[in-house]
């Protein structure tokens, strides 16, 4: 796969149509950690949109409307947190999980708290890899459970 692609994934969409399923788009320069996640979401009736990296992740975000994000935090050409802050400006109504599998080559020396700095910059949660299944989806249905849009919608016709 090149580098910066976005892969739509197409198993769930054949099965049964998209309509009632959340879709998540998940950003990570590692197409294992990639691979990983989108099956496990498919298996949990989710719509995936995978994209390799910041690039082809923000080129996501402008073409397609998305429920929840997954964003890597440290990824090549976007620098430490700018992944998070830029995803979050762009779409920030969108819940966004962020995760960072950072390991420091001195483990004496204190390490900078990385995912509360994730907090501070608009992520709604934050997963440190390795993660399991079980905290994926217990962060992701948190999210979605937080933010509904629907219920937005009808609190502001109800104003109206």
């Amino acid at each position: 796969m090149p580098h910066g692609s976005i892969i739509e994934s197409p198993k769930r969409e054949a099965q049964t149509g998209t309509e009632g399923l959340r879709h998540i788009l998940v950003v990570d320069d590692d197409p294992m950690v990639c691979m990983a996640i989108e099956v496990y979401l498919q298996r949990n009736n989710f719509r995936v949109t995978i994209a390799e990296g910041g690039e082809a992740g923000l080129r996501a975000l402008e073409h397609q409307q998305f429920d929840l994000m997954i964003i890597d935090i440290f990824m090549p050409h976007m620098r430490g947190f700018e992944s998070i802050r830029i995803f979050h400006e762009l779409a920030p109504v969108i819940p966004l999980i962020a995760m960072s599998g950072y390991a420091f080559a001195n483990l004496n020396s204190p390490a900078p708290d990385f995912l509360r700095m994730a907090l501070e910059l608009g992520a709604a949660r934050c997963l440190r890899k390795p993660f399991t299944p079980h905290a994926l989806l217990a962060a992701i249905n948190d999210c979605l459970a937080e933010h509904r849009p629907d219920d937005d919608l009808a609190s502001v016709s109800r104003l109206g």
